[in-house]
């Protein structure tokens, strides 16, 4: 039988930061290949490439060289915009930190990259309804992020990221600032999701990774030093006339532009007031 050709082809992957005006190398030539659909686990010591690795396969970074390869498609002559639409349309993130927006409740953090993609208000409550209840947090959608534990931030994270029914999903340390038993519960909810997407996991927590992971990729300075089940990276890529766009209307836009003032009306109030000193000021002078 045919294998199922790869979801992410990294070719030759390398990656450079100056320190002191010189190249420093925090990613060394990385050729890996990434399944559909699975648990991939990349383990390794702090500084080895693992971080720098995820950000490049997510748009955040870009390489020094090599080519990034997306279901074929190679992004190595992607404008802004293409990488935004990657982003929106194919990625979902979840990070160390949560990365939630202090002023909005649960199902508003989980509405956010929907909103960005422009899908419809009854829908966009309805999927991300759908998504904490994935995750156990449903009952807590009208709350804010400083009403709930760091395990439940966490998994109001992985909500945002399933949301939109992402092909692949990026994690970097999730459970890295939480207890043992809600890293289990934020393993397990990966777990679940890579049975119909892609997921991979940066962590240093290794009996969590064997526990659940479907292949561990090891990593040190900035190569790769093991792969549990390695894929062959073969295929000729083609170079995409554009990814797309990401469309957030007018109307969403104002909206959650008010709401954020709103939210924050006390600063809001005190930097239009200190405008106000510093233009009649200028009047005046």
């Amino acid at each position: 039988m045919e294998r199922e050709k790869p979801r992410l082809i990294l070719k030759g992957l390398g990656k450079d930061y100056d320190v002191n005006k010189k190249p420093f190398p925090a990613l060394k030539s990385v050729s890996l290949a990434f399944p559909k659909k699975g648990f991939v686990s990349i383990l390794g010591p702090s500084g080895c490439g693992k971080t720098t690795l995820l950000n490049i396969v997510g748009g955040l970074d870009r390489a020094s060289r090599g080519e990034l390869i997306v279901d074929g498609r190679s992004t190595s002559s992607y404008k802004d915009r293409d990488w935004d639409a990657y982003r929106n349309k194919r990625l979902g993130f979840v990070f160390q930190n949560y990365n939630l927006l202090d002023y909005q409740t649960a199902l508003q953090n989980v509405e956010l990259p929907l909103l960005l993609s422009g899908m419809a208000p009854s829908k966009r409550k309805q999927a991300a309804l759908e998504a904490l209840r994935e995750v156990g947090l449903e009952e807590v959608s009208g709350k804010k992020p400083n009403e709930l534990s760091g395990g439940q931030m966490q998994r109001v994270a992985i909500a945002r990221a399933l949301a939109g029914k992402p092909e692949i999903v990026l994690a970097d340390e999730p459970t890295g600032a939480l207890d043992s038993r809600s890293s289990e519960i934020v393993a397990g909810l990966l777990k679940k999701a890579s049975e119909r997407c892609l997921v991979v996991l940066v962590t240093h927590n290794e009996a969590l990774a064997r526990r659940y992971s479907d292949r561990i990729i090891k990593m040190e300075d900035g190569e790769i030093v093991s792969d549990s089940d390695p894929l062959p990276i073969e295929g000729e890529s083609f170079v995409p006339s554009e990814e797309g766009r990401t469309a957030m209307s007018l109307f969403a836009a104002i909206k959650n532009s008010c709401r954020n003032v709103v939210a924050k009306w006390g600063r809001t109030l005190v930097v239009s007031f200190s405008s106000c000193i510093g233009i009649v000021g200028v009047g005046l002078v």
